[in-house]
């Protein structure tokens, strides 16, 4: 009944996960692609580490990024005078950093897998450095899509970050994954089942429109 009718607390919360979970895989995705690039393309010492690392922090627990983020955050840490801890954007800067990880290796590892001659190849065809990058990345393609798919499943469905940096404040920070943990320890069962299904259908809808992208330009 509360999916059918619409119900007005459970769509706005839907609407704010969705803009949550969208800003911060976009942000991933600016920053990720182009370190990816270089970690994948640029040779320099300590660039195996640099990776290991990168690769570590794809299984970061979100709870730990979520920390990490509120000790920055709070009044006593290095930005809190940005006054941001428990808002919207806190929560978004927290899922900025688990997804980026996710990005950058997927990135990385898809562009890895491209013959080693290819950028050599770009430039002696009068490829400048943007060109090359450019169709670099259309040759990496299903690789760099599932990097934004992995990224945006791990922040839409992730509960640790978002409630300890967001505060899951209700009308303000609150998101489906925190709102499900809230009233299933309050014993309402329907509404917690009724956020669970909306969450899928976002996953789903946003996946599904990500594979199509994706297998499209596998035919081509």
């Amino acid at each position: 009944r509360l999916l059918a009718g619409g119900d007005a607390a459970v769509m706005a919360i839907a609407g704010r996960t969705l803009l949550v979970s969208i800003a911060a895989t976009a942000i991933a995705m600016m920053v990720g692609i182009p370190l990816g690039y270089l970690l994948a393309r640029a040779r320099f010492r300590g660039r195996t580490i640099v990776l290991a690392f990168v690769n570590t922090a794809m299984g970061m627990p979100p709870v730990i990024a979520g920390l990490v983020v509120w000790l920055l955050l709070v009044r006593s840490g290095p930005l809190g005078h940005l006054e941001l801890v428990y808002t919207v954007r806190a929560m978004v800067f927290a899922q900025f950093v688990i997804a980026t990880p996710l990005v950058v290796g997927f990135t990385a590892a898809s562009l890895q897998a491209l013959p080693e001659e290819l950028p050599d190849l770009l430039r002696m065809l009068g490829a400048g450095r943007l060109r090359s990058m450019w169709l670099l990345a259309r040759e990496a393609k299903l690789g760099l899509l599932a990097a934004v798919m992995a990224g945006f499943g791990a922040v839409i469905s992730e509960v640790g970050a978002a409630m300890t940096v967001g505060g899951n404040l209700q009308g303000s920070t609150r998101v489906l994954t925190t709102a499900i943990v809230t009233e299933t320890s309050r014993g309402r069962v329907e509404r917690a089942l009724a956020l669970g299904c909306v969450l899928l259908l976002i996953a789903l809808a946003v996946s599904s429109l990500l594979t199509v992208l994706q297998q499209r330009g596998a035919r081509r």
